[in-house]
Parts: C-alpha cells; sequence; structure tokens
C-alpha cells in the first residue's frame, strides 16, 4: 500500500469524515468548543480570571475533588449534547449506520475527534495551572484530575446505557427488515427505492470494539426504514434534552440552599449544551424555517415585554415599583429642578454642617482631611483594596476611619471599603473590637461569581418565576439576588442594611460618607447613592464670574426617586449597582418614565477620582478655613501602565477590527490620561495643601 492510499483511506475514515462535515455544515456549533478551547487556554477574558473557572472551579467555598467532579458532570453533559444534537442533524450523512446494531453508539466513538482533544488539552492545562498559580501539590492535583474524569465517564455512561436500552427496543421491533430487507422492499414500497447522495464518503468506521470495520451497502433497504430508525433515535435524543431541561429547571428552584450552587464553569457548559440542544432542535424540526420561527420567537417576546405581560428586567431592591403614576418624569427639565442654585445651595450647607462635625471629633484646630478612592476590578480590587486600608490604618494606629472624610469609587473597591467601614461602625455601635479581630479580606475575597453564574443558567432562564421580599415590596430572585444573597453570607450578614440605617451615623460624621454611583445607560450621566442629599455634586457651581452652573451630568438618586422610598433601598443593592459588570450582572432599570437603567460605575468613572474632585471643588473655601489639606488616597489594583497591550494584532484582520475595538481597548488607559491630569489640575487649583 502507498503512503498515497494510506492517505486516501484515512480521508475516508469516518471520524474525519465526520470532522470535515462538522466544517461545512452547521459551523456555528463549532462556535461553543472555540470558545471553551480559548477560555481554557487563557485567551478569552484571562483578564477576569476566566479560566480559573474551569481549570480551579469552586464548590461550597473549596476547591477539591467534588468541585471538578462536577464540571466533570457538566462537560460530559455538553459534550453528549454536541453528539446528540449533530446526529440529529447530520444522520442523512451516513445512513449506513441504521443497518448496525448501536448506531449512536458507533456515530459517538467516530465523531469524538474534537472532544478527545480537548479533554487532553484541559488536562494539561489543569496540572499547570493547579502547579503554578493555585500552588497545589501533585496529589492534591491528581485527585482534581481524578475527581474531574469521574464525573466525566459517569454522566458519557449513564447517556450511553440510556440510548442502549432504546437501541435494543429499536432493534428487536426492525430485526425482521434487518434479516429479509429485499421482501420488505417488495411488499412495502413495490420493489422500488431511492438514496440521496450524501456530503461525505465513508470507507470505514470504529464499530463499539474500536475496531475497523467497512459501512454496510445501504442500496436494498427501504428509505422510510432507515428513515424509521434515525426517527427512533430522534425521539431517545430529545426526551434526554427534556430531562435535563428539566434537571436544570430544579435545581434553579433550589438555590437558596447553597448545596445545588454549581461551581460556574459547570453552569457554562450547561447553558452550551442547552444552546446546541435548542439550536439543533429547530433546525431540525423546522429545517429552512429555523431562522424565520427564531426572529418570530423574538418578535413575541418583544410584544410581551411591551405589554408587561412578561417582565425579566432587575430591580433595585427595597425601592416602590407599584405605583406607576408617582414614577419622575426622566428628561432634562425634570433633573434641572433636582439641581437648582437654591437647592444646591441647601445641601451645600447640610454638607457643611457634616463637616464641622466631622471637624469636632479630630482633636485640633486645622485637622487634615482624607479622602478615599478606590479603583474597580472584582473581587481583586476589593482584595486588595481592604488589605491596603487595614495595613493603613494599623499604620496610623487605626485612626483612618475617623480622620476618612469620603469613600468614593467604583466595583470591587467599593465592596471592601463597605465592609470595612461597617466594621468600624459596629467596633463604635457595639463597643467591642471587629477589625483588628477580624480578617476581612477572607471575607471580600470570598466566591461571589460561582452562585451568580449558576443562577443565570439554572434559576433566570430556566426555573419558573420565583420571588422574595425587601421593605414590603416583592421581588424576582435572578442572579442580582443571587449575588446579593452570597455577598451577604460572605461577610456574615453585616451588611445587610437599608441606607437609611447609615443617614444618622454618616450625618453625626462618626463613619465616613459613601457616595455609590452608576451609569445610566441613556444618556452617560451618573447616578448618585447616597444617605444624604448631593443635588450639589449634579453639576459644576462655577465662580461668580464664570457664569451659571454647568450642564447637569450627574443624579441625585435620593432626591430623584423620593416617591419611591429610596432610603429603603438596600446597601447591599447600592453595591452591587456600583458593580455591575455588563452581562455578568444584570442592569438595573429603576422606576422612572420612560425606564431608564443603570450599571457599572467604572464606565464612567472607574477610580471614583471624579466625584471626589467635584466634592473638594465645591467646598473648597471651607477646607481652606478649617483643614490643614486634604490627604488623597487613591487605592487601585493596577499601576498606572499596566493596561498595556496591543489593541488588535498586525495583520489584515487586526487593520480591518481595530477602528471597532479601539474604543473598548483603550477606555482604561483614557479613564488614566484623563483623571490623572484632572487630579493635578485639581490639586494645584484648590489653593489648599494637596497630597
Amino acid at each position: 500500500m502507498t503512503f498515497r492510499t494510506f492517505l486516501r483511506g484515512l480521508y475516508h475514515a469516518f471520524p474525519i469524515q465526520l470532522l470535515v462535515l462538522h466544517l461545512r455544515k452547521y459551523q456555528v456549533l463549532l462556535v461553543f468548543w472555540f470558545i471553551l478551547f480559548s477560555t481554557v487556554q487563557g485567551d478569552f477574558m484571562s483578564a477576569f480570571g476566566a479560566e480559573s473557572l474551569f481549570l480551579a472551579p469552586e464548590y461550597l467555598g473549596r476547591v477539591h475533588a467534588l468541585s471538578t467532579a462536577i464540571v466533570g458532570v457538566a462537560t460530559g453533559i455538553f459534550i453528549m449534547s454536541w453528539h446528540i444534537t449533530t446526529f440529529i442533524l447530520q444522520s442523512d450523512q451516513f445512513k449506513f449506520l441504521a443497518t448496525t446494531s448501536k448506531p449512536f453508539h458507533k456515530y459517538v466513538i467516530n465523531n469524538s475527534i474534537i472532544p478527545l482533544i480537548f479533554l487532553v488539552h484541559f488536562c494539561i492545562r489543569a496540572v499547570h495551572y493547579d502547579r503554578f498559580h493555585e500552588l497545589m501539590s501533585g496529589w492534591e492535583i491528581l485527585r482534581l484530575i481524578l475527581g474531574f474524569l469521574a464525573g466525566l465517564v459517569t454522566i458519557i455512561a449513564i447517556t450511553l446505557t440510556w440510548f442502549f436500552g432504546a437501541e435494543k427496543t429499536i432493534l428487536r421491533q426492525l430485526q425482521p427488515v434487518l434479516d429479509k430487507p429485499n421482501d420488505y422492499m417488495g411488499k412495502v414500497l413495490g420493489g422500488t427505492h431511492h438514496h440521496e447522495r450524501a456530503l461525505i464518503h465513508t470507507n470505514w468506521f470504529l464499530n463499539t470494539r474500536f475496531k475497523l470495520k467497512r459501512p454496510r451497502n445501504i442500496a436494498h433497504y427501504p428509505a422510510d426504514f432507515i428513515d424509521n430508525v434515525f426517527k427512533r433515535h430522534h425521539f431517545s435524543a430529545v426526551l434526554s434534552i427534556i430531562i435535563a431541561f428539566l434537571f436544570l429547571a430544579v435545581i434553579g428552584m433550589l438555590q437558596d440552599d447553597r448545596v445545588f450552587v454549581i461551581p460556574a464553569a459547570a453552569a457554562i457548559l450547561l447553558l452550551f449544551a442547552i444552546l446546541i440542544a435548542g439550536a439543533g432542535a429547530m433546525v431540525y424540526w423546522l429545517k429552512s424555517w429555523s431562522f424565520p420561527a427564531f426572529l418570530l420567537i423574538l418578535l413575541l417576546f418583544e410584544i410581551l415585554f411591551r405589554l408587561d405581560l412578561i417582565d425579566p428586567r432587575n430591580k433595585a431592591y427595597g425601592l416602590d415599583y407599584t405605583n406607576a403614576s408617582a414614577r419622575p418624569h426622566y428628561a432634562r427639565d425634570s433633573i434641572l429642578k433636582l439641581c437648582t442654585p437654591e437647592r444646591m445651595r441647601a445641601d451645600s450647607l447640610n454638607m457643611i454642617g457634616i463637616l464641622e462635625n466631622w471637624k469636632s471629633k479630630q482633636g485640633m484646630e486645622r485637622p487634615p482631611l482624607y479622602v478615599v478612592c478606590l479603583s474597580g476590578g472584582g473581587t481583586r480590587s476589593a482584595t486588595f483594596g481592604v488589605n491596603v486600608m487595614q495595613h493603613l490604618d494599623s499604620i496610623m494606629g487605626g485612626q483612618l476611619m475617623k480622620r476618612t472624610f469620603l469613600i468614593t469609587g467604583a466595583s470591587g473597591g467599593m465592596l471592601g471599603a463597605a465592609l470595612y467601614r461597617e466594621l468600624y461602625r459596629q467596633e463604635l455601635v457595639k463597643g467591642t473590637p471587629r477589625l483588628s479581630d477580624t480578617n476581612p479580606a477572607d471575607a471580600i475575597s470570598g466566591d461571589l461569581l460561582n452562585p451568580l453564574l449558576s443562577s443565570m443558567v439554572t434559576r433566570d432562564i430556566f426555573a419558573p418565576a420565583q420571588k422574595f421580599e425587601v421593605a414590603g415590596e416583592h421581588y424576582v430572585k435572578d442572579r442580582g439576588y443571587a449575588f446579593e444573597r452570597q455577598l451577604d453570607f460572605n461577610t456574615s450578614g453585616i451588611l445587610n442594611h437599608p441606607l437609611r440605617d447609615y443617614a444618622n451615623d454618616e450625618s453625626r460624621a462618626r463613619i465616613p460618607l459613601m457616595i455609590f454611583s452608576s451609569t445610566i445607560t441613556r444618556d452617560g450621566r451618573k447616578m448618585m447613592i447616597c444617605s444624604q442629599p448631593v443635588s450639589f455634586m449634579m453639576r459644576d457651581t462655577p465662580d461668580s464670574g464664570q457664569g451659571g452652573p454647568g450642564e447637569p451630568d450627574a443624579i441625585d438618586m435620593r432626591a430623584f426617586l423620593h416617591a419611591q422610598h429610596p432610603d429603603e433601598m438596600r446597601l447591599l443593592t447600592a453595591l452591587r449597582i456600583n458593580a455591575t459588570f455588563p452581562y455578568v450582572l444584570p442592569n438595573v432599570w429603576l422606576p422612572t418614565d420612560p425606564v431608564v437603567d443603570v450599571m457599572d460605575a467604572g464606565i464612567r468613572d472607574n477610580f471614583g477620582q471624579e466625584s471626589m474632585v467635584r466634592f473638594l471643588h465645591e467646598f473648597r473655601a471651607w477646607l481652606h478655613e478649617n483643614t490643614s489639606g486634604v490627604v488623597f488616597l487613591q487605592i487601585r489594583d493596577r499601576k498606572m501602565g499596566e493596561w498595556e497591550g496591543a489593541t488588535t494584532g498586525d495583520g489584515l484582520v487586526g487593520m480591518l477590527t481595530k477602528p471597532m475595538t479601539v474604543i473598548q481597548y483603550n477606555w482604561m488607559k483614557m479613564q488614566d490620561y484623563y483623571q490623572d491630569e484632572m487630579v493635578g489640575q485639581a490639586g494645584r487649583s484648590f489653593g489648599i495643601p494637596f497630597h
């Protein structure tokens, strides 16, 4: 046998022909594999630690063999979903399997090139990641790999056993036809038959014993017999998908029990499995009408949404959404009424009273005023921020919170700062030490992503709506609820208070004032959340010689939503709104007319410095007369310049995509440049020492 003959035989092997078929038809299904390969490799969303979700999955707060076993089960479900879906969609291309026993088993064996490459790649990457990033021992890594493989093999065995039982039933019913196909053709079809030409040509395949076999000639088998075999397998496949769907729905309904909060990687894999199965079912049943049907379904949901018959939008827990007539009108004129010169002056005088309260507690005539700005950056920023604050507090002899008047920032940084401030508040209220006897970094670094993504897949998509109550209002449990619930659990419940509980302590300057921000998606304005009136933060108040105030670029939520009981909003909700990363957490819609929604503060001000500068500018005269200067503490999880990196590749594709991605890749750099210049200019113009 010549080498050319060998290559020709290899090319026409069923496993290779199936790989070619996947590349020729339904390429969209390969996108899921591409995402998984890229994520495990560390190329997809690596800046957010996506690979750690797969390579070091957490379950019940720990990385152990059970957590990897759950991911193994989910991986097996995804792989089998891919096998089942492609088997249903492409069975007309390998009709010879219908004349064999266990056709689906044979298909799985021959269709396993991509899954096997992925599994090998996954295990290699898992060993490397756990060894050099998680610093695990060889024995610990072995247990994780064995757990993953155990879960994978178990679910695949269960699935194949299911199909084995179905195949035995099908074989028993169709055995007479297999024994005498010509008799069946003559009796039923009058001796005529036709087979369509397939896109692939197969010379041999692997049987269930992994031996090479040549395909059986199906010319003498009637078409309806072949189709009947596959249709019965398709029924079993669809039934297995329905069972998986119901399983996810049940898991979603039980998510309040932490036992049912599966690792994030498992949730992602299950979502991919359902998406593949759903897409395959639509294409199989509707053929060329599948895409129009998909558009029709979207249109139907749009109509139901506009008629208020369905409402998947997330809400701010504590606000009143029931009284539609009391909703404020979101328009420029309404916003301007919130920041008239008279109102801004009144709120400014109120804040000066709070500043005086702060000064009276400092024990000196002209104390330095501390302001703290923390960057966004998820759990990394939260952990780093709280560690830095704890270290600075120890250096200052436990005086950091007492000296600090204002804390602003975005996303994770504000999570850590809120926890540290609350520990200080409880120390004052209860008289028991909390800051020195606890490790807030351990609490704030607890897992948040696993319950969030688990809820996204199970509760948000599949489970029936469940509700809970806050301040007499009812809300739907979704991934926003899951985030707050897990944050509440991680921090032992000490952040689960309405904003009104902080108003008195902030007004008396017993604790630092915190201003939480978010970005209004409608126009880019800030939505500021604070227990005190802050209309003076809505726009600049220039000197009289410069003309009137500027255009409002921020909104005091407490004033704007005064009829919706803003003081009942939970601090947990304010923190979530401040940290609403796109798609990971749902945008929060507010009870306004028209409806507006808000998301992560980092889109507008990832370091909180914009708010800080405006605040200091407003009170620069008081600061000049009553303080020795301002100490500006900037706590950020990345140094200036650490966002460096090419926006796109140097090739033709990079040249074509650069206009679309240049803003995305440079957004944080531009904030760095702008805010660094802004802080520098502010420090030179305040007329007070600015350190």
